[in-house]
């Protein structure tokens, strides 16, 4: 009687130190008419593949398996390969997935439609998305599959610009979208906040009748609501025939996150039967939005709160800068046992950084260890950023380079950490060091960090100017405002405020207050009354009377000795009704923080 697979598994387990002990095994079974009817038949079990794959993998199984595979004499066909494939997915057995990758194309079966769209799920699988690029650029003719596969996975790893690129290659390709193509280009452009791409994409939605999909509906929903276009996405919800909890769920969202909350409460009473989801959307638009009381009411009223109702109060108290309202909630929340997720320490470490609160820091550190939360992306992230706002820079850079794995944001934080407290060298090390890394590119935070940098040292005003330009022309990076601003400082510090003025009239931010005030800052620091006169014409203009302009002036003419002009800008200041505000200073001592105030 034939042996058992299983009984072969147990005796190869039992002889893992002897290593053609495996091979041996391997390939008496696969000379066997069990793997062999496999190999050849037609249909077959992915359990069975699955169970294959994970005992070629039992002794370190990459090497061996294609030792064992090339002597055994079967050749696996295409059915058999795609199986093995999707098991090494599942399995995330990424050496064995990688052999089989090169088996597959000595083989000639990379012009296989579906073993090469199996082997693109592998690598989106285990995050290697330019594998998985290069697998979709190799194959001769993809399949809408293979195309819906690597739109998702750009989505789903953040990179949103490069899946509506890949959508948008398919739509001028012979293959037509369907359903899954147009929810994963739904969902970038929701992300990304782009009205006019997302509705070009309904259009077409409509012209090949695909709006009766609850599915696609729905994403066209989030995607109106993430887009801030409240009445389109109330005009497609009442077009659903059948409104499923996720559509009534995608409407309360659009509502609230777009400050519309008395209508979103209108849909929540109207829902046939909320869920937690329902609740916790409503909580959280009303937290940031509304009267934080009535979102603790909210959650006081809800059946089943979970770790989301909770967070949402945390977040909104700190994004209302009442961080210790929010530390009241986070240890209240203990106390309950309720469960904490990396979203409840990401929120409770950016508060704990504004007020650069270093022991509770310690603290949440110690409590994210105890819930083995401490590795991962997000609250690694936070832990660097409270860290860095600390002061505690050799710790965050410890924390960084302890992470199993980082992403743009991890990055972003730690060369701000460096930058906010004046390494230029570090920020430029840790900036080469990101540009090699695979799959991750510089944004426009990352430039915005290094320039910051360069005005908290005396770099040269010229390397500074090369990583802007570098910025727009290598990267395709827009400059906002506040790249405009730091350059201004930049210039200011340098004393070349003229160039300023000009940059602010190229880049187009002549109606932007926030750039004007900038070089009116740099005007006072470098002491350029003509550049400052024209500047603070500019706030007023765009502004209306603020203390910043008159305060900043006075000091000007005060300096030139203007006192003439000291006296006019002092009056503008009383007939307009403007005081300059007090400075306070704050510091911790023994867990408590006291506040003092120049007025005192």
């Amino acid at each position: 009687m034939q042996r058992s697979f299983s009984e072969l598994v147990q005796k190869c387990q039992q002889n893992q130190n002897q290593n053609q002990s495996f091979i041996l095994l391997l390939r008496r079974y696969i000379h066997g008419n069990h793997v062999y009817r496999i190999f050849l038949q037609k249909e077959g079990e992915d359990e069975e593949w699955s169970n294959l794959t994970w005992a070629f993998t039992v002794n370190q199984g990459g090497y061996r398996t294609e030792i064992a595979l090339s002597e055994a004499g079967a050749k696996p066909n295409a059915y058999a390969l795609l199986h093995l494939v999707r098991a090494s997915t599942n399995l995330r057995l990424i050496p064995f997935g990688q052999q089989l990758h090169t088996y597959i194309l000595q083989s000639g079966f990379g012009s296989n439609v579906f073993v090469s769209t199996a082997l693109l799920n592998f690598y989106i699988r285990i995050d290697s998305l330019k594998d998985a690029h290069n697998v979709f650029v190799e194959m001769p003719e993809p399949s809408v599959v293979s195309w819906n596969s690597l739109i998702s996975g750009y989505a789903h790893s953040g990179q949103f610009r490069a899946a509506l690129d890949l959508f948008l290659q398919l739509e001028r390709s012979d293959i037509c979208p369907d359903a899954f193509s147009f929810t994963a280009a739904l969902a970038a452009s929701a992300k990304l906040s782009l009205l006019r791409l997302g509705e070009s994409i309904h259009s077409k939605i409509l012209k090949l009748g695909l709006e009766w999909s609850d599915v696609v509906a729905n994403c066209l929903l989030d995607m109106y609501g993430k887009c801030g276009h409240v009445k389109e996405a109330i005009r497609v919800f009442d077009n659903i025939i059948d409104k499923d909890i996720i559509s009534w769920n995608s409407m309360i969202s659009a509502c609230a996150r777009n400050r519309k909350l008395e209508q979103a409460l209108g849909y929540f009473r109207n829902m046939p039967e909320p869920d937690t989801i329902s609740y916790n959307e409503l909580i959280n638009g009303t937290a940031q939005f509304g009267n934080i009381e009535d979102a603790i009411r909210i959650l006081s009223s809800m059946p089943s709160p979970n770790s989301s109702s909770w967070n949402a109060i945390i977040t909104g108290y700190v994004n209302r800068d009442r961080s210790w309202e929010a530390l009241d909630w986070f240890t209240r929340m203990q106390a309950k046992d309720i469960e904490m997720d990396q979203f409840t320490f990401s929120s409770i470490l950016s508060g704990i950084a504004g007020l650069a609160a270093l022991k509770w820091g310690l603290l949440i550190h110690c409590c994210t260890i105890k819930y083995g939360l401490d590795k991962s992306i997000v609250v690694g992230s936070a832990l660097i950023d409270m860290y860095s706002k600390c002061g505690q820079v050799k710790n965050a850079e410890m924390l960084f380079q302890s992470l199993p794995r980082r992403n743009l944001v991890t990055w972003n934080v730690m060369i701000s950490g460096f930058a906010h407290n004046g390494n230029f060298t570090e920020v430029i090390k840790l900036f080469k060091q990101m540009k090699t890394e695979k799959d991750l590119k510089p944004d426009g935070i990352t430039f915005l960090n290094v320039l910051l940098a360069c005005s908290h040292n005396q770099v040269p005003l010229q390397v500074a100017i090369q990583y802007f330009e570098s910025m727009i022309e290598e990267h395709g990076i827009e400059p906002t405002a506040e790249h405009c601003c730091s350059m201004i400082r930049l210039m200011g510090q340098r004393g070349e405020v003229w160039r300023a003025e000009r940059m602010i009239l190229e880049l187009g931010f002549g109606s932007c207050g926030l750039v004007w005030r900038a070089l009116l800052g740099a005007c006072g620091a470098c002491g350029d009354l003509k550049v400052a006169e024209v500047a603070a014409g500019k706030v007023i203009e765009l502004e209306g009377h603020n203390e910043f302009v008159y305060v900043i002036m006075s000091n000007m003419y005060a300096c030139y000795g203007k006192w003439g002009d000291v006296c006019v800008v002092r009056k503008m200041m009383r007939d307009s009704g403007v005081r300059k505000g007090a400075g306070c200073s704050w510091i911790e001592m023994e867990n408590v923080i006291t506040v003092s105030s120049m007025m005192e």
